[in-house]
């Protein structure tokens, strides 16, 4: 494994298709705008509340207002506020966000930089009206600085993608032990202290707030697109309620707690897993796209936008299982845009295409499965 930094600067031989591949995401990324992806059930004014309070008025996250999302995702709130056009830099600055995606996923897999170019189509207009490829690209650029063995600076993003959006915490088991293989555990401090930066200072000035957002995230009540929630609206006629910022089933306590178990049993039965066979390059990258997955298939609550979450890693994943959880990937991703966002209150208020959401969920769970499988034929993967 290199530990060379010049793998951090792009290489001559490299260049062109990159280049290629970035002018194929902005051509997707202009498609998106367009026709019937135009339309959009958007989180933008949301985020640009946000910003304008604390840019205009003064007003401190979690203190003076409820935030949504934990304060590593502030920059990207705050930035366009302080630039101007709110709606049309944001979208700017999610396009470098993919931009820069691309960029890193190159420096792990060359090949893969062709479905991060098209991933826009995909994904569908919500790319547009989300925040999440803020938080993926921190977390595959620290699965990539990891694979190349900067550990510190690789802890460090973790650090910053785990105070962007939690999600990446799943990852924290699989990086510990591919450090400890290198014997590089100081570096977790790295991480440690960034995200201790973005969480302290608001842990003091405004500890309830900040409790709220985080507790929050696991207290949700089961989704309606969630995998749960999609049996139950396919087979039978469940009681839909809006709260939490979503539109949930009511009485399904049950049917989230099993979720909710489910989650903790693939996640750790994948930690020992990654941990009691061989710490590789290639096991690493497949077992952190298998426990993102895992995350969110069994999750209680599954928005559109966490299929993002997956796009630069799954294509990270080589062989013939590498072909096969894309292909899920990308059915998963063109399934959701059947009914979202523009079906997506047909679903809602009478359960139309709730069999399609069923699909759509179980396409995930079919991804998890090839990707944490120790399959050998017929995708011709060998290692456990």
């Amino acid at each position: 494994m290199s530990t060379s930094h010049s793998r951090w600067r792009l290489s001559e031989d490299r260049l062109p298709a990159v280049v290629a591949a970035a002018g194929l995401f902005l051509l997707a990324w202009g498609l998106v705008h367009l026709g019937w992806w135009r339309a959009q059930i958007t989180d933008v004014p949301t985020y640009e509340l946000y910003g304008d309070a604390i840019v205009h008025h003064g007003q401190v996250p979690y203190r003076d207002f409820s935030l949504a999302y934990p304060p590593g995702a502030l920059p990207v709130f705050i930035l366009p506020e302080l630039v101007g056009g709110y709606a049309a830099t944001f979208g700017w600055l999610m396009a470098l966000c993919g931009l820069a995606m691309l960029a890193v996923v190159d420096r792990v897999r060359g090949r893969a930089v062709w479905f991060v170019a098209v991933s826009p189509v995909l994904v569908g207009s919500l790319v547009l009206t989300r925040f999440d490829l803020w938080p993926a690209l921190l977390a595959v650029a620290a699965l990539a600085a990891l694979l190349d063995g900067r550990h510190r600076l690789g802890w460090a993003l973790l650090g910053a993608a785990v105070a962007a959006k939690l999600w990446p915490l799943a990852l924290v088991p699989l990086a510990y032990a591919w450090s400890r293989r290198a014997g590089r555990t100081e570096a977790v401090l790295a991480g440690a202290a960034v995200a201790a930066a973005w969480f302290v200072p608001f842990g003091v000035l405004g500890p309830h707030g900040l409790w709220e957002t985080v507790y929050g995230q696991y207290d949700r009540p089961l989704q309606i697109e969630s995998l749960g929630a999609a049996f139950l609206t396919t087979f039978g006629h469940p009681h839909v309620v809006s709260s939490h910022g979503s539109q949930n089933l009511a009485g399904e306590g049950g049917v989230a707690a099993a979720l909710s178990i489910a989650t903790a049993v693939s996640l750790l039965a994948l930690w020992t897993g990654f941990v009691r066979g061989p710490v590789t390059r290639e096991r690493f990258v497949r077992y952190a796209a298998a426990v993102v997955c895992a995350t969110i298939a069994f999750g209680k609550v599954l928005s559109p936008q966490y299929l993002i979450w997956l796009v630069p890693l799954v294509p990270l994943v080589r062989g013939r299982r590498g072909a096969v959880a894309t292909g899920l990937l990308a059915s998963a991703l063109v399934l959701t845009q059947v009914w979202f966002p523009t079906r997506y209150w047909e679903y809602v208020d009478g359960f139309r295409l709730a069999g399609v959401v069923l699909a759509r969920d179980l396409a995930l769970v079919a991804l998890l499965a090839v990707l944490a499988l120790p399959l050998r034929a017929p995708l011709g993967d060998v290692d456990a």
